[in-house]
Formats: C-alpha cells, sequence, structure tokens
C-alpha cells in the first residue's frame, strides 16, 4: 500500500474533527429529520447548521444551499433541472468540464436540445471568443468549472458569468476543486448555481451540495418526501450532512495556511521536475495551488503512475473518475496537447499534510523511474 498520499484532487482522508462530529449520528438513536418529535426536531437541527457552515464557506446564504449525495448528483442537476422548464435551445460546456457536466448536457439532446462545446486555449483557459460566438443564438445554460481537476487552471468565472448574463442565459459552475482551495463567494462569482463536494476536503464521500440562486427555476432530480425545499427528495444522511458542515468550517478557517503550503510544496517539485526534462501543464496561468500535471515524452503516465506507486507514492494519470478509460486526457487534447504526450500525463495534488521531505523523495524517485522506463523503451535521455 503507498505511504506517500499525493492523489488529493481525486479524494482527502476524512478528518478526525469529522469523524467525532460524526459519530453520534452514526452510533447513537436518531431520528429521521422530517419527524415530529425531539429526536427528529435534533436531526433537523443538525442538518440547518451544516448548512450554515456550508454556506458560509462559499459566500451564499443558507436557503440557497441544497444538500446531495455526491457532486456528480449536483451537476446534473443543475443541467438536467436548470433546462427542465426552458423552450429547448442550446446547452454550452466548456471543453474540459468533467464528464458528470459534459454528459448531461449531451443527453439533453433528446429532448430536442443542442450541444456546444466551448474552446479553451493552450494553457486551458476559456476562450471567450469562441464563447461570445456560440451565444449568438439562443443559450439556455452555460456550464464553466471554477477550477479543473486535472490541470488546476483556474477560470474568469464572474467576467464569463457576465457575459453569459447578458445573453441571457443561467451559468453554472462546478466548483468542486475550488472549494477549501480558493477563497469562494457564491454573489462575486455571478452564477446562478454552484456545485461543492464533501470528500475533496476531508468531509465524508456521500455528501455534496447545489448552492443556487433562489430565483432560478429549477426542476428536481428526484421525487418524493419533499426534502430540501422539494428539491432533492429523500430522507437525508444526516451524519454525512454533519461531517459534511464541520468539513466546510475547517476547510475555510485553514485557507490560507492549505494554500500557503501546498503551493510551497508545488513550487519546491516543479522546480525539481524542470531538470527532468518534463512538460508542466498550465503552468503560465492562475492555478488552483496544490495541483501540478505534467509528462515524460514518450513514457505512458499509467506505466509511470504503477512504477512510483510500486515505490510508495500515490499519484494519478487523470481524472479519477475516468481512470477507466484508456483514451488520453480529453482536457488535455482540448489544450492542443499531441495525444501521445498527453497519453504521458501525471497528476500530482497535495494536500495539507505532505512535506518538504516527500517532496524530494518524490523528486528522486520520480528520476530513477524516468530513466529506468527510458532505457526499457529505448528512449533516448
Amino acid at each position: 500500500m503507498s505511504s506517500v498520499y499525493l492523489d488529493h484532487n481525486a479524494t482527502t482522508a476524512l478528518d478526525s474533527k469529522v469523524l467525532e462530529a460524526m459519530l453520534p449520528w452514526m452510533c447513537e438513536q436518531t431520528g429521521n429529520p422530517t419527524s415530529r418529535h425531539a429526536f427528529g426536531r435534533a436531526a433537523r437541527a443538525a442538518i440547518e447548521d451544516a448548512r450554515a457552515q456550508a454556506a458560509e464557506a462559499c459566500g451564499a446564504y443558507p436557503s440557497q444551499v441544497i444538500f446531495t449525495a455526491s457532486g456528480t448528483e449536483a451537476n446534473n442537476f443543475a443541467v438536467k433541472g436548470m433546462t427542465a422548464n426552458q423552450t429547448p435551445a442550446q446547452v454550452l460546456y466548456s471543453a474540459i468540464e468533467h464528464p458528470c457536466v459534459s454528459r448531461p448536457a449531451i443527453a439533453l439532446k433528446q429532448h430536442g436540445f443542442k450541444s456546444q462545446v466551448i474552446a479553451v486555449d493552450q494553457q486551458g483557459k476559456l476562450d471567450s471568443a469562441h464563447l461570445q460566438t456560440l451565444l449568438g443564438i439562443p443559450t439556455n445554460l452555460v456550464s464553466v468549472m471554477l477550477a479543473n481537476n486535472e490541470t488546476g487552471a483556474i477560470q474568469d468565472i464572474a467576467d464569463i458569468a457576465e457575459q453569459v448574463r447578458r445573453n441571457g442565459a443561467f451559468i453554472h459552475t462546478d466548483a468542486v476543486q475550488g472549494l477549501g482551495k480558493l477563497a469562494l463567494n457564491f454573489t462575486d462569482l455571478n452564477v446562478h448555481a454552484m456545485t461543492i463536494s464533501s470528500h475533496k476536503i476531508h468531509g465524508p464521500q456521500g455528501a455534496a451540495a447545489l448552492v443556487l440562486d433562489k430565483r432560478v427555476d429549477i426542476q428536481p432530480l428526484l421525487h418524493g418526501g419533499g426534502q430540501e425545499r422539494g428539491l432533492r427528495s429523500g430522507t437525508e444522511n444526516v451524519a454525512a450532512i454533519v461531517g459534511f458542515g464541520l468539513a466546510c468550517e475547517l476547510a475555510k478557517s485553514n485557507l490560507n495556511s492549505f494554500a500557503d503550503h501546498t503551493r510551497t510544496l508545488r513550487n519546491q517539485f516543479e522546480r525539481g521536475l524542470s531538470s527532468l526534462g518534463v512538460i508542466i501543464f498550465s503552468n503560465k496561468v492562475a492555478r488552483i495551488p496544490n495541483t501540478s500535471f505534467f509528462a515524460v515524452d514518450g513514457i505512458e503516465g499509467e506505466t509511470l503512475v504503477m512504477a512510483l506507486d510500486r515505490k510508495g507514492f500515490a499519484v494519478a494519470s487523470g481524472s479519477a473518475c475516468s481512470s477507466d478509460s484508456s483514451e488520453p486526457s480529453h482536457v488535455l487534447l482540448a489544450m492542443g496537447v499531441a495525444p501521445d504526450l498527453a497519453r504521458g500525463a501525471v497528476r500530482v495534488s497535495f494536500g495539507g499534510h505532505n512535506t518538504a521531505e516527500q517532496v524530494s523523495n518524490l523528486l528522486e524517485t520520480l528520476n530513477n523511474e524516468i530513466l529506468r522506463l527510458k532505457q526499457l523503451s529505448g528512449i533516448a535521455a
């Protein structure tokens, strides 16, 4: 089992304080939050406290936070729900979106919508001129992620949102990778909806939220008992929501120290990479501080990931949710990276507990493995 975890964009370990807060809701008798007795009222109060914590972490009002079971569900909810009551026109999404945005957008074609991809430049930044061209015809919804899960590149969401709003469309952003790494403010981003998730910030898996402008007419994905203002039916996972709420509070309080620490580690790592002949992606634009995405020409990313895993370092070759695909990163292909180079991509995403010593050891191991793999494949150093 890998001893050094460097895949924090995929998921994070549960914080011990979060687990402690969750345990009473997992081990003791609790009530259904819709029940009127004392047990039910206590569960409802715990959920509302967590809602306030999540709202505070992303500059929103508690009434704007709708809990879901995952970021994937929240993104599907946004794409499908915000278009459900509109006359079908077109849905736009950036070429670097996670599949849980792009695939529901494509699925809307069966309901009469057109689905169009917005181009990005070589650094992974949205092509605003292309967006403006696409907005020349009636548009229902535009979805652009705040920070990319692979490259870490940050989009100018407030500017994009203004451009979209001027053309009368809704704007959604997947901010899953931004929460806990950037100072989030729902109002300042100027979007109609924003997705956040628990397990990226040392909270439990199985909890997320769609932050929603209350003026938006949205249809639920799940119908039933009318929980979450009638927008997400189903008995709430109280323990997970409580954990998510505290994780949000801790992420907000630790934001500056986390950003400073992980940026220092990334800078150390990328200085070391410069001597190894690798290509670092999106390194000329603003990125979330913990993320480095790079490739070694001629070496498959999966091969390098497995080689590092055998040496005790857990890294990734791209999005964890798309790891079953042998195709090169769609993010890099959209950025104009050659397919062979894109297949060599490796992502390192640091966490608050990683150390400078671990980075030094990783660089030494990486250097040795690159030399070994080049010798095996006959690639000139």
